[in-house]
């Protein structure tokens, strides 16, 4: 039964909310215009109008949440990006995983900062709150779905399936329901696609604030006070978004299987460069507040960090990057939208500040070499090359799409390899901002000439030679261009160590958030080096089999073929591939495959045998995930098992075959990680012909390749699964088969009704055996065995030691330590501010 009154209502709040967006910013238009008199009444008008577009977004996010919970397949969304085996959290990342959810969630946002805002800031509220309502009615205008004649204006989430899939079965059943969806993309599921993504729309989201208190400011006039207000949100953006991108950076680590955490896709690329921008324009701003310089480098760079987030919409979104880039959108027919969208806020934002420019205060002091000023300005500068060199070669498919669509034609190709080409000048970047903020926070905190800054660098210059010596030295750095890294990294710790220190020893901690986020970057730019420069395979083919003629030569010599309980050499490890296991509801450990057989139902399996103390024989349990198999890896040192792994693969029609995500050991100098390149499917097995044994019992013979003991046979009074009748005879032989160090024991089973047999084989899938017990010879005492072969179950594995990246993941927990006592500081002094009045 179709049920319409949700959608109903998600496509009814749609409108409400759009309609109440640009209600709410006319209204507060006229709060922003209005006499004294009139304010109040305005003041409160606007407040209503935009609450009731609050109230109206979360009704929306209610009832697309309410589709997609309830299996409410007979809408497109639901049916798209849900499916039933999915368990609730990966429900939520469903949720977003279509374009019309993640503007959904970045609406969401927006109302929750908007209302944070009229509350804090009164003063700023009206023009401020214009421009949120704006931004509010071309976000929801992304996911109304109205069509007018030839216009389509967004894309609508509620849509019905009969409605968006022109399938035969809706002419024959216009109410006919999918009993199931396509489900989420394999590799989203994964915990970090949960809180990734609302991260990453909430660092959007707040990019908005600091820009809507630049245009506040500009309008009324307020050319530099809009700093005070903006500067602590233009932190906590930084910060947010940061910690998006590192999430991000982190899932593709513990999910993909490229080896890494970041790759230079465009799509990263385009969310990269606005955090550049953005982390420029704090310490400009910072600047401004500390010297009365740099102001019209703030307003540029807080007008390029909103704009940038548009167009890394735009990119993302439209289509444009779809053969560029693995994780781009497919085109929803929103990309006029969203370029009038960015071009909309774009033309406001010049209008504006040409408007206020020769009005805009700027300092006649000329920046000497020694100044703080000087070296900020400096250190922007780099931020924004570092992004104005990402975003060029990025937009290359958009420039192509420009020209074509003006009739031209355009063959400029984004980068071949586009990890190296972005590493190798990133690298430098990132090298001269090391050096920048271990030598710039030394003019941050004291006046400084020539003699000075020699006296201050001095102790952190030697300390910082001697530490990179060590470490060039103990972990064999010879490549000249890494010792900089290393020099460069440790300098800016020890440099800015210093500077903390003195600050803890002056009781003054919560101005201490720039040396520790400097800290956190000198640790993330060593831990990037190890971990990339000096990453070591050591999975290396040493059988000369290729095991794929579509894998370069390299793939094939960069991993390793496992066949199940067989031990296999790997640098320093022997290592053993124990079978595939599963993920069982209620218990906290891996459980054996083969000890589970699927009802029917989905994610649901019944136990073959017990379990420990978490389940019986007989037992139906709840698998996690049916479709994912992990399989267990043990890894041996001089015979003693050191750790076990269980890295992800699934086969997946859909996504072109393989989808894998790797596991790792993480120690405190290293990861070792792995993951499954290949696997042996045997869902439905071409058995090879039939080769016949004779076995006595008591004898041992060999199936295949195994050592197998006939143990005997024995009758039985009942056969499981099976009913046996008056006069029935069933034996069952006892086989034992050893593989390696694993004894199996399989049991074919004879039966003889009325002078006519029965054959129950048995099979193991691990081992690529059916064996049936063909014939009982009783004269002779022999009992023929049938064997049917297939191939034993196998991996073909990768293997790398990455060294050293847990200081990358150190150092991004310290820079977002440092970003949030900045954010407390700088909330700190504005409400101090507000309290006396100088809002």
């Amino acid at each position: 039964m179709i049920n319409t009154f949700i959608g109903n209502l998600g496509h009814m709040m749609t409108i409400v909310a759009f309609v109440s967006a640009l209600v709410a910013a006319f209204a507060y238009y006229q709060y922003y215009k209005a006499n004294e008199l009139e304010k109040k009444s305005w003041q409160r008008f606007s407040r209503i109008a935009f609450y009731i577009h609050g109230v109206s977004s979360v009704l929306i996010a209610f009832s697309l949440f309410e589709i997609i919970y309830n299996h409410r397949f007979e809408y497109f969304y639901a049916y798209s990006h849900s499916s039933k085996a999915l368990p609730v959290h990966y429900m939520i990342s469903s949720f977003w995983e279509g374009q019309e959810g993640a503007f959904i969630l970045w609406i969401f946002w927006n109302v929750i900062l908007g209302v944070i805002l009229i509350h804090t800031n009164k003063l700023w509220e009206a023009p401020v709150m214009i421009v949120f309502a704006l931004v509010q009615a071309f976000l929801v205008s992304m996911i109304m779905g109205v069509v007018i004649g030839d216009l389509k204006i967004g894309s609508s989430p509620f849509i019905l399936l009969r409605d968006a899939t022109p399938a035969p079965i809706f002419e024959i059943n216009p109410d006919f329901v999918p009993e199931d969806g396509t489900g989420l993309n394999p590799l989203l599921q994964n915990i970090w696609m949960v809180i990734h993504p609302p991260t990453l729309f909430l660092g959007y989201a707040s990019t908005l604030v600091p820009f809507a208190f630049l245009i506040g400011g500009l309008a009324l006039k307020r050319y530099s006070e809009w700093i005070r207000p903006a500067l602590p949100w233009a932190i906590f953006s930084a910060m947010i978004l940061g910690m998006g991108i590192l999430m991000g950076a982190y899932w593709a680590y513990v999910t993909l299987n490229f080896g890494g955490y970041w790759n230079w896709d465009p799509v990263e690329n385009a969310v990269y460069v606005p955090w550049l921008i953005l982390v420029a324009a704090v310490h400009t701003m910072i600047t401004f507040k500390k010297s009365s310089t740099a102001l019209k480098t703030s307003i540029v760079l807080v007008i390029l960090s909103f704009i940038l987030v548009l167009y890394a919409t735009f990119l993302v979104r439209s289509g444009v990057l779809g053969d560029a880039s693995v994780h781009s959108f497919t085109d929803l027919g929103l990309s006029g939208q969203l370029l009038i969208y960015m071009l909309f806020f774009t033309a406001v934002a010049l209008f504006f500040t040409i408007r206020a420019w020769k009005h805009i205060p700027t300092s006649e002091r000329e920046a000497s070499v020694y100044s703080r000023e000087f070296w900020i300005f400096i250190g922007a500068t780099t931020l924004g090359l570092m992004g104005f060199q990402v975003i060029l070669p990025t937009s290359i498919p958009a420039f192509n799409a420009l020209v074509e669509s003006f009739g031209g034609i355009s063959n400029m190709a984004p980068p071949a390899d586009q990890i190296e080409f972005y590493t190798k000048f990133q690298l430098w970047f990132g090298i001269a901002l090391a050096l920048l903020t271990a030598v710039g926070q030394f003019f941050w905190w004291q006046k400084m000439d020539k003699k000075a800054l020699k006296d201050a660098l001095l102790t952190p210059y030697i300390i910082s030679v001697v530490v990179s010596a060590l470490i060039i030295v103990a972990a064999k750095v010879y490549d000249w261009k890494y010792m900089i890294i290393v020099v460069a990294g440790t300098f800016t710790v020890v440099a800015n160590a210093v500077i903390l220190s003195r600050l803890l020893k002056k009781s003054t901690f919560k101005l201490a958030g720039g040396s520790l986020a400097h800290i956190g970057l000198g640790m993330m730019l060593i831990g990037i080096m190890f971990s990339s420069g000096y990453s070591e395979t050591i999975s290396i083919n040493m059988s000369g089999l290729t095991y794929s003629n579509s894998w370069e030569d390299e793939l094939n010599k960069e991993h390793v073929l496992l066949w199940i309980n067989k031990p296999t050499q790997m640098k320093d490890y022997t290592v053993i591939y124990r079978g595939r296991q599963k993920k069982v509801v209620g218990v906290p450990e891996y459980v054996p495959a083969k000890i589970l057989e699927s009802t029917g139902n989905v994610n649901e399996a019944i136990a073959l045998e017990d379990y420990k103390d978490f389940f019986k024989k007989g037992d139906v349990v709840d698998i996690v995930l049916e479709e994912n198999d992990y399989f267990k890896i043990d890894y041996f040192q001089n015979e003693v098992l050191k750790f076990s792994l269980a890295p992800m693969s699934q086969f997946n029609q859909g996504m072109g075959g393989l989808i894998s995500s790797p596991d790792s050991k993480i120690y405190l100098n290293k990861d070792l990680y792995t993951y499954v390149a290949a696997m042996n499917d045997y869902e439905d097995p071409e058995w090879k012909d039939d080769e016949f044994y004779e076995a006595s019992p008591g004898e041992q013979f060999h199936i295949a390749d195994f050592v197998t003991y006939f143990d005997g046979a024995e009758v039985l009074q009942e056969v499981e699964g099976y009913v046996l009748q008056e006069g029935d005879v069933a034996v069952r032989a006892n086989l034992r088969v050893l593989d390696y160090d694993v004894e199996k024991k399989l049991t074919p089973t004879f039966i003889i009704r009325n002078n006519q047999v029965g054959k129950l084989p048995v099979v193991d899938n691990e081992l690529g055996i059916k064996v049936t017990l063909d014939n009982i010879v009783p004269e002779e005492n022999k009992f023929v065995f049938k064997v049917n072969r297939y191939q034993k179950d196998y991996v073909v594995m990768k293997a790398i030691v990455k060294p050293y990246i847990n200081l990358l993941w150190l150092g991004s927990i310290i820079t977002l330590m440092g970003f949030t006592v900045a954010i407390y500081r700088r909330f700190d002094e504005f409400k101090k501010m507000r309290d006396k009045g100088m809002e």
